[in-house]
């Protein structure tokens, strides 16, 4: 994904924005706490997002850098056929590792990078996933699981794996709350 950072050239003194913009653990953007709903600024949002070297995301605004606060990921991932694509509509290409952290939250690390699982595609996804058997899984061997790391559970061959919430973003690279 390339942002648009031509205008810095041209205006490099701009002070940055905190605390305005928010992407909440559904994908969807908000402005001081209110949802953004027109389709024109959320299409904008999405195609001037990016982060920068220190893990902060961001909208490029012209020359403005408005940073972003995360409520968990800095993607949010929704199925799509056989696939998935992220809260801004980019592909998330092939999945290389699945966690599930402490709360029952499905994060997904693909080579766009890692994103929670809409809760709405929750249910669908743990249906495709089996135990060690190849069996269905059942409730409690993922309860068992998010409580004691203990247990074999697989989505399509990769294995789902117990993570700390509190980990991912040193884990991953990024900054959930970037502050000046």
């Amino acid at each position: 994904m390339t942002v648009d950072l031509s205008a810095i050239a041209k205006w490099p003194n701009v002070p940055a924005c905190y605390d305005w913009l928010s992407l909440d653990r559904r994908g969807n953007w908000r402005l001081q706490g209110e949802r953004v709903t027109h389709s024109g600024l959320i299409q904008f949002i999405n195609r001037q997002y990016g982060s920068d070297e220190s893990g902060c995301w961001f909208l490029q605004n012209g020359p403005q850098r408005v940073f972003v606060a995360l409520a968990y990921t800095p993607w949010i991932f929704r199925r799509e056929s056989a696939g998935f694509l992220s809260h801004t509509g980019a592909p998330t290409g092939q999945l290389k590792a699945v966690y599930l952290d402490e709360d029952g939250n499905l994060l997904l690390e693909s080579e766009l990078g890692i994103g929670l699982l809409d809760d709405r595609d929750l249910a669908k996804f743990l249906a495709e996933c089996r135990d060690g058997s190849d069996e269905p899984v059942k409730d409690e061997n993922i309860i068992r699981l998010m409580e004691t790391g203990a247990g074999d559970i697989r989505w399509q061959g990769l294995p789902v794996q117990t993570i700390a919430a509190t980990g991912v973003p040193k884990r991953f690279n990024f900054n959930p709350n970037p502050q000046p």
